[in-house]
């Protein structure tokens, strides 16, 4: 047990300045974006407010993420399965993200199809 809470402390002391700091470069690059079209209607251009990607792309580019960190959890406990036999429960546990993930490839394979349809 003293190893997991290391292992628990080391994840939390590295991962929460990342955590903070993506949250903070997201906002900046918000902010930046903002002023940069606020300067532009200032000048009289004018700006598209549409998204930076389509509901579809966005549906399949989260499905891809979260199928490849699925896949990558479950290797990588299958891996540890090989020393430790209860390691293969963990990683069972990859199906989740699976299917979640083969969900928002399915969305967005159904709005394709859909915007084709209309």
């Amino acid at each position: 047990m003293d190893n997991l809470t290391g292992l628990v402390a080391v994840s939390m002391l590295l991962g929460m300045p990342t955590a903070a700091f993506a949250m903070y470069t997201f906002y900046r690059v918000r902010k930046l974006r903002s002023e940069e079209r606020m300067a532009a209607m200032a000048r009289g251009i004018t700006v598209p407010m549409a998204p930076d990607l389509t509901e579809a792309a966005r549906s399949r580019r989260s499905g891809i993420v979260i199928v490849a960190g699925a896949i990558g959890y479950m290797i990588t406990f299958t891996l540890i399965a090989r020393v430790e036999p209860d390691a293969w429960i963990a990683a069972s546990f990859g199906a989740i993200p699976l299917t979640v993930g083969l969900g928002f490839l399915l969305d967005s394979a159904l709005i394709r199809r859909d915007l084709r349809a209309s």
